[in-house]
């Protein structure tokens, strides 16, 4: 016992100093607290604000028991930091009084039977409701995708389901005055749209009549396509522009800089291979196909491809176009538009704001292995791409600069 009280009277100086001032609008209310660093949005709004009706589950993000609304959007409360709310609007379970959506909804799932032990409730009902504000012709299966990242141990998801479905014919027999979906639908990226079959994807993605890769790859951004996200960046290499345009042409020397990708056929116009990438403590292992369409003329490059998790069964299909261009003798810049859709249990990881930071970190590592391998350097191979290490860093790096760090 009075080791631990040493330890205490030594680290709580620490604690203490290292607290940060955090004020957010929590339940349409604005609530100032100083808390660590490293606290969560989840932790945050229990033991600081009392607000306990935000459960945690797993704390990884997966069972999507947490899900609270940040600015209108759904997220995984147990990892996002509090700090990163600053003077952001937060809304919990408790905030909803008096809202007509949630009214509906909350009716819905008693007269559906749609709750048991109640523990997934919460998070269930914030996906809910964004599902009802943003989509207002989901059917079934829709409604379905849109729940994969929030799991029940309890129902069978069939109540939940129709609950939901029976909001939604609600809504058009008997519209909520002055509401307006899609102001809502317009303000985030849209999720999933339901997929077609693996090998209907890879039919899809015949390869396009010359001159069409270069407007491939500066087509237009994903939320005019309807179920895409769109992302685009750019990496510089100290190489000359041919160097690095026949570099982008050979399918296994891009795979070599891309951690966890590994081909295992290529003709080299299609190739199929696997990629591993892991979500904290999820391991997925995609396989799949791609094909890929180049302009030599304009130098741009389109890879087209899909995948699907033989474990988790989600399934991905993404677009990455590319355009080389020559800065000057000896330095080139790529640049780089992706364009994905994930559909399953691993479609929760695709709705962070967090996914653009880390999809920009991965183009700066691939930059970085693409000159390496220009150069003649080795890559050290990784088994997996850590998206959780990734995250965690770029999280890490946004706190430190928030406080001059």
């Amino acid at each position: 016992m009075k080791i631990h009280e040493e330890v205490h009277e030594r680290i709580a100086p620490e604690i203490t100093a290292s607290l940060q001032p955090v004020r957010l609008e929590l339940n349409g209310e604005w609530v100032s607290r100083e808390t660590a660093a490293r606290t969560h949005l989840g932790d945050f709004v229990r033991d600081q604000c009392g607000l306990t009706g935000t459960h945690l589950g797993c704390e990884h993000g997966v069972c999507g028991a947490c899900t609270v609304m940040l600015d209108g959007k759904p997220v995984r409360s147990c990892i996002t930091f509090a700090v990163a709310c600053d003077n952001k609007s937060v809304r919990t379970v408790e905030g909803y009084e008096g809202d007509p959506w949630m009214a509906r909804l909350r009716s819905a799932f008693s007269q559906e039977h749609a709750l048991q032990c109640g523990y997934c409730t919460p998070g269930m009902l914030a996906t809910a409701y964004d599902i009802v504000r943003r989509l207002p012709d989901a059917d079934e299966e829709r409604i379905r995708i849109e729940l994969s990242g929030n799991l029940c141990r309890c129902t069978g998801y069939v109540g939940i389901v129709r609950a939901i479905g029976s909001v939604l014919e609600d809504l058009k027999a008997n519209p909520i005055a002055g509401a307006a979906p899609a102001a809502v639908s317009a303000s985030r990226e849209q999720a999933a749209t339901p997929m077609e079959t693996f090998q209907a994807a890879i039919s899809a993605a015949a390869p396009a009549p010359a001159g069409q890769a270069a407007a491939a790859a500066s087509a237009a951004p994903a939320e005019h396509r309807k179920g895409w996200s769109h992302i685009e960046d750019s990496f510089t290499v100290d190489f000359p522009a041919d160097r690095v345009w026949a570099f982008m042409g050979d399918v296994e020397a891009l795979a070599s800089c891309l951690p966890g990708a590994e081909v295992l056929e290529n003709d080299g116009k299609t190739a199929k291979g696997k990629i591993g990438i892991k979500f904290g403590p999820i391991s997925a292992a995609f396989n799949g196909s791609a094909q890929l369409e180049r302009d030599e003329g304009a130098r741009t490059g389109m890879l087209r491809g899909a995948g699907t998790d033989t474990i988790s069964q989600s399934r991905a299909r993404g677009d990455i176009g590319y355009r080389v261009i020559a800065l000057e003798p000896g330095r080139t810049r790529v640049d780089i538009t992706l364009d994905h859709m994930l559909q399953g249990p691993l479609a929760q990881f695709s709705r962070s704001g967090l996914v653009k930071d880390f999809v920009e970190r991965m183009v700066a590592d691939f930059g970085r292995n693409v000159g390496a391998r220009l150069g003649g350097s080795a890559i050290l191979p990784a088994a997996s791409m850590s998206v959780s290490k990734t995250l965690a860093s770029i999280l890490w790096a946004r706190i430190k600069r928030l406080f001059g760090g």
